[in-house]
């Protein structure tokens, strides 16, 4: 691929503790995603997927290792950016299992949150959320509570906070776990469509054996260390 990468990962390795009860949970790991690619990346459990995902969420530190992050180095035996707060709100996007949405805010607040912590205005923020919303064809919703939408509803709101600041790269850890052959596949199809659109790469985390053939490529993890292989692409 011609176009530069959006997360570039190079012998990226993390120890918990130290001495003779040291673990190490990653031990130099490689990975590479472009701009629109959505990857499987799948593993037993204890293999160190979400360790991995931690790290490159800058939610822990890794041990030693580099980092890319559209060009920038993010951590290279250390952090190199002052701001991991910063780095997190507007260059990463998450969206996880459950979708951990505000109750007491409807849709489209949930979703305009993140771009107001930015320092975006209320109007303009909502705005956007709504955009976003409309995009995942959930716009219908907008003004709905939490606790009045379906798991699938939820979940796409959960995706259109992910993406509502453009991040370069979305982690998404077992997105589709809770919902039915049929959502998932749907959650999958619409995480492909708004990487492209948006030229996102998204890192799926996943056990699910409903949406493991959609991937084109696919990072198996285990013992610490990352096996890239084709996947079956299947179309959606």
């Amino acid at each position: 691929m011609a176009e530069a990468p959006a997360i570039r990962i190079e012998g990226l390795t993390k120890r918990y503790g130290s001495g003779s009860t040291a673990v190490d949970a990653l031990k130099g790991v490689d990975m590479t995603v472009y701009p629109g690619e959505v990857v499987g990346l799948i593993g037993p459990s204890g293999s160190g997927k979400t360790t991995l995902l931690k790290c490159l969420g800058a939610v822990i530190e890794p041990t030693t290792g580099k980092f890319t992050l559209g060009g920038d180095v993010i951590y290279d035996n250390g952090w190199k950016t002052g701001d991991l707060r910063a780095l997190r709100r507007d260059r990463i996007g998450f969206v996880f299992q459950a979708p951990y949405l505000i109750p007491f805010l409807d849709a489209t607040d949930n979703v305009a949150l993140l771009p107001m912590l930015a320092g975006v205005g209320n109007a303009e923020a909502r705005a956007t959320a709504l955009e976003m919303l409309t995009a995942l064809d959930v716009q219908h919703r907008a003004a709905a509570r939490i606790a009045e939408l379906s798991g699938g509803e939820q979940q796409r709101v959960a995706i259109a906070r992910a993406l509502v600041n453009r991040p370069p790269i979305v982690l998404a850890d077992e997105p589709t776990a809770p919902l039915d052959s049929e959502r998932a596949l749907t959650v999958v199809k619409i995480l492909n469509r708004l990487a492209q659109a948006f030229r996102t790469a998204i890192i799926v985390v996943t056990h699910d054996e409903k949406i493991i053939p959609t991937f084109k490529r696919i990072y198996h993890i285990r013992d610490g260390k990352t096996y890239e292989e084709a996947g079956e692409g299947r179309p959606l």
